[in-house]
């Protein structure tokens, strides 16, 4: 592969237009290429990042690193229609899937040939360079070639290498938690109008309060429990709140919503 790798995006929606803004911000954006099934979509996108759109035939014939953007019930006719593209093609090249519950031997076999995929699972926070990507490479990717994935794309945030069996489990928690985590800021924001705050201020506080515990638990290690308990004085305000949430079965809702999207998951591939 050529040390200045080229980027295919077949697919420009919310996660292909956030991982294409990242590796914009990596590599010169004429290396970077964008197909969509809404043309003006890509358009926009590439005016917006000043790299280049294409079709989805351009994309597959040309790209490095194609990266497979649609819906996992759409993955069969994307891999049919570029299939023999693929097939023709005389240079390396590299799959990369984002599909929910779709394995790198099913994204083999729907393209017709153990082409080298690397599987990813982003989330929505790639858009501002804080995501939490999990990945996986098939066993026909290089070194080389995820050393270049991985610096090209570092500017979406933390990628963790995880075994494939794993992925759908990590994606339950990184992948699904922004939705958990944005009803969370909204409840948090709730409560503070219903006390009297302006609800613009009480989505400040609540916002900066969410990056800020996370921050704390990531550069100090501590475990959440511990970071809890400091917070929380003997017969103080904050101790009673935490006797609320455990009430309402705070936690046994968190893990039930992390349990009910990894089963959502493993239905999709039967």
């Amino acid at each position: 592969m050529d040390t200045m790798a080229t980027y295919g995006f077949i697919g420009a929606g919310n996660m292909g237009g956030a991982l294409a803004r990242a590796v914009c911000r990596s590599v010169s954006p004429d290396e970077v290429f964008l197909a969509n099934r809404t043309p003006e979509k890509a358009k926009a996108l590439a005016e917006e990042l000043g790299c280049r759109t294409a079709d989805n035939e351009a994309v597959a014939q040309s790209a490095d690193f194609i990266f497979l953007g649609v819906k996992p019930q759409m993955m069969q006719e994307l891999l049919a229609e570029i299939g023999p593209i693929l097939t023709e093609r005389e240079t390396r090249f590299v799959l990369v899937t984002m599909a929910a519950g779709l394995t790198i031997a099913d994204i083999q076999k729907m393209a017709g040939d153990a082409y080298p995929v690397i599987r990813i699972m982003p989330n929505t926070p790639c858009s501002i360079g804080e995501g939490m990507t999990l990945y996986a490479c098939g066993p026909d990717v290089t070194a080389e070639e995820e050393k270049t994935f991985l610096s090209d794309m570092a500017e979406a945030g933390r990628f963790v290498a995880l075994p494939e069996h794993l992925i759908d489990a990590g994606s339950a928690v990184s992948g699904c938690g922004p939705a958990y985590v944005d009803l969370f800021l909204e409840a948090l924001a709730d409560g503070g109008v219903a006390c009297g705050l302006p609800r613009a201020a009480a989505m400040e506080l609540a916002a900066q309060m969410v990056v800020g515990s996370a921050r704390l638990q990531q550069e100090s290690g501590k475990h959440p429990g511990a970071l809890k308990d400091a917070v929380c004085s003997p017969g103080g305000t904050t101790i009673q709140g935490v006797r609320t949430l455990e009430e309402h079965g705070f936690r046994a809702a968190v893990m039930d919503a992390v349990i009910a999207a990894y089963e959502k998951t493993a239905a999709l591939k039967k």
